[in-house]
């Protein structure tokens, strides 16, 4: 199947797929797991344990991946515990009776309609063409070792049929009940499935009320309900002093996967209602109330299951091709999942360290090999590479968009294993040569940036486990040629470094002494200083400098914050307050490196303002966006190429690199001592409350012999104006400026919310206390809830 353009497939894990024709007189064997589902929550039904049939032995990473896994249910939060039970042998019928059970009852919970469900004739078997095959089935409560942990007799609950319901060894009961379908014991009647025309409704059945009639007054009201029926649905009731059913409307299936799920009262009851027998007809019989409960958790279940299997898939492609490390599976299953999942694992943070490792390798890759290039042209091939587009291609090439879980999984589009009606047409594929076979569902749109992050996000999952060998194999086999090999590199300096810098004095600042000196001579050469004997300034040390030291920073963050569960986007934003001009050139005049930089008067002019600027600044911290006015960019730039310097000097050692400049951007950012950029905090809060954020340049100005830039920002009818000398400060000190004025006006807008509400809840606090003590502690919570 060839992809074109960003279309492209969705894969399927071949450990949940038969690809056997239909066949008779055999056996199929299934590899059993029994899924132990524990709720932490009081609820008057208790989940039941379901048995997982699947053709394929797991994995014990599979198992332990999703074992201890906890979803987010109605009432709090539901876990799971995944344990191998024994190897079964099934004949075709009773695989058939299985698929027709899963069927029957997955309908009743998705679809919730009785036009829905299959027929007893329909067929179950395996078809000509590969498709799902596993079996989902209700366990028995006493699982000793000599007994079967299927309750089979729940799997044969459907169909049902009134002829045969009265083979039981109920002694209390005679097949007296009369039901709309027939006659039945009253037993049959305390566990089932069933439909009420009336209603157009299925219930799920508890134990009978005894005391209740068709004669019998309503709970709330005064008459009886065969009057009820008689008036309300038109239905005269033939047998009304037949004892009352109790129902509940069949449990509604969600998608618990969702991390921001919203929890219902835990105490909250289920709402039931009386029926009378005679207007049901029975679906199923014998199924507990527990084991549907139970099965309205599984297509969640399932769906994670299928993910997992998804980057275990993955994992061995990568083993046999670029890593021979092991890789945590839940790693690789974060790589691969999008935000858009809206699940507890996606793969913002993975990309950004990936990234960050990209961006180096191909770095020091294109400074090593195009030796005679400047700057410019580095950073077009490296662009050239890295690209969401170039990744797209090298993704595509080796099948990598088919891995992707990139939408939040909707339970009505879940394909029920055994279901004919809605079975998924798959195409065994080999996405490459090695162990990874898998099969090709829907096709789907992927934006191209998805698949580059996913990329990135690999990288990322590779780096993680410290593995930077691995890390470069991976980059490699998808197509982009890096190493790790020492080449010597060309120096354009003919004179004795000592008569243009002070070495020694810069090698006690930097903690570094230089093998090369020429190398630093390089570093802190502006391309504005113009000697005979100097042809090379330092950007492309720069060029290199950045890509390692953004690395380390990030490598940092990761490794330090990594096991502290912060939120998908975390390291992000850690690494823009931390990678950024700003925070180097702070660190820079706190070194007073610019003592040492060789360039032309003009930009030692400029150096020379922002020096200025910075007497008024505490240099406790060098972190985030501080510098409201004009700051020389060569400060910052510096930073990076005497980070270049090092890094080719010590023999393309990161770790030396990083133990040199660290003291110099010392304090490191912390969670406690992050601040967000203030354009983007806007951005946020405007986004936040639906306000439209403008912006608009006004013509520049001249002061004091410059060119100052203004930028005017707008939202909520607050406008504010900012001046600088380049467009970027202008526009962070304008917003800056709105955001303060924003956050104001909301915190007294919430005040005054707060003061209001506290008002009308006092008058009907006091009104409630004279008038009805029910209503009086119903308004009593809310209020100390609010207040």
């Amino acid at each position: 199947m060839k992809e074109s353009g960003n279309e492209h497939p969705s894969y399927v894990p071949p450990e949940l797929v038969n690809c056997s024709s239909k066949a008779y007189n055999v056996t199929y064997q299934y590899y059993c797991y029994l899924m132990e589902l524990k709720q932490d929550y009081k609820y008057e039904v208790c989940v039941r344990d379901i048995v997982l049939a699947i053709r394929s032995k797991l994995d014990p990473q599979i198992i332990d991946a999703l074992s201890g896994t906890s979803f987010v249910v109605e009432r709090g939060k539901l876990s799971l515990n995944l344990t191998p039970a024994n190897t079964i042998q099934l004949s075709p019928e009773e695989v058939e009776q299985c698929r027709r059970f899963q069927t029957t009852l997955f309908r009743i919970l998705l679809n919730r309609d009785e036009n829905e469900l299959p027929s007893a004739s329909d067929n179950f078997s395996f078809g000509d063409n590969p498709e799902f095959d596993y079996l989902l089935l209700p366990a028995v409560e006493d699982q000793t070792p000599s007994n079967s942990i299927i309750d089979w007799k729940s799997v044969y609950s459907f169909p049902f049929s009134s002829e045969s319901s009265c083979d039981c060894n109920c002694k209390d009961h005679a097949c007296d009940v009369r039901i709309k379908n027939g006659s039945v014991c009253s037993c049959k009647l305390e566990n089932c499935v069933v439909y009420t025309p009336h209603s157009k409704s299925l219930y799920t059945m508890t134990p009978i009320i005894w005391d209740l009639n068709g004669n019998s007054t309503l709970r709330y009201g005064t008459a009886t309900y065969k009057e009820h029926f008689k008036n309300k649905h038109g239905i005269e009731l033939r047998f009304p002093e037949q004892s009352l059913l109790r129902g509940r409307k069949v449990f509604e299936i969600g998608n618990y996967l969702l991390k921001d799920r919203k929890n219902k009262n835990k105490g909250e009851k289920m709402s039931s209602e009386e029926l009378p027998p005679e207007l049901c007809s029975v679906i199923m019989s014998p199924i507990s109330i527990g084991t549907i409960y139970s099965f309205s958790f599984i297509p969640s279940i399932m769906h994670w299951l299928e993910g997992l299997l998804v980057a275990f898939n993955l994992k061995k492609m990568l083993l046999d091709h670029c890593t021979k490390n092991d890789i945590p599976i839940i790693k690789v299953f974060e790589a691969i999942t999008a935000k858009g999942c809206q699940e507890a694992y996606n793969y913002e943070n993975l990309e950004t360290l990936g990234d960050s490792f990209l961006k180096y390798a191909v770095s020091q890759q294109l400074f090593k090999t195009h030796q005679n290039d400047r700057e410019g042209t580095l950073s077009k091939l490296k662009e050239k590479l890295v690209s969401n587009v170039a990744l797209r291609k090298f993704a595509s090439d080796k099948n990598l968009p088919g891995f992707i879980r990139m939408e939040a999984f909707d339970p009505k589009k879940w394909i029920i294993p055994g279901d004919k009606s809605k079975s998924l047409l798959l195409e065994e594929r080999l996405v490459s040569s090695g162990r990874t076979s898998m099969y090709v569902g829907r096709k789907r749109k992927i934006e191209l940036k998805k698949v580059a992050d996913v990329v990135e996000a690999l990288i990322g999952a590779i780096i993680s486990t410290g593995d930077e060998e691995s890390a470069l194999s991976f980059i490699n086999w998808i197509g982009i040629e890096v190493d790790t090999n020492i080449m010597p590199y060309e120096r354009h300096l003919s004179i004795d470094p000592e008569n243009l810098v002070k070495v020694k004095d810069l090698e006690s600042v930097l903690n570094y002494k230089f093998e090369d000196p020429y190398l630093l001579v390089e570093a802190l050469t502006h391309g504005s200083y113009k000697r005979p004997e100097i042809r090379t300034c330092y950007e492309r040390l720069e060029f290199l400098g950045d890509a390692v030291l953004d690395n380390l920073i990030t490598m940092h963050l990761y490794g330090e914050y990594v096991n502290e569960n912060f939120s998908p986007g975390f390291l992000t934003t850690m690494r823009s307050i931390s990678v950024n001009n700003e925070c180097y050139a702070l660190s820079a005049i706190k070194a007073k490196l610019n003592e040492h930089i060789l360039c032309d008067p003009v930009v030692a002019k400029n150096i020379e303002k922002t020096m200025k600027v910075a007497e008024n600044l505490s240099l406790d911290s060098t972190f985030g966006w501080q510098l409201e006015t004009y700051f020389s960019p060569v400060l910052a730039d510096v930073i990076e190429s005497i980070a270049g310097a090092i890094f080719v000097d010590s023999g393309y050692k990161k770790e030396i690199v990083f133990k040199s400049i660290r003291p110099l951007l010392e304090p490191l950012v912390t969670p406690e001592t992050a601040k967000r950029h203030p354009i983007s905090e806007l951005q946020e809060l405007c986004q936040k409350n639906q306000y439209k954020l403008t912006e608009h340049e006004q013509p520049p100005v001249r002061e004091n012999d410059e060119n100052l830039f203004i930028i005017e920002v707008k939202a909520n009818r607050i406008t504010r104006t900012a001046k600088a000398s380049n467009k970027d400060t202008a526009r962070k000190m304008a917003s800056k400026e709105l955001l303060k004025e924003l956050q104001v006006r909301e915190s007294k807008l919430s005040n005054n919310r707060r003061r209001f509400l506290f008002l009308l809840l006092s008058a009907v606090f006091l009104f409630c206390l004279f008038v009805d003590e029910i209503i009086f502690r119903v308004v009593c919570k809310l209020f100390f809830k609010l207040v």
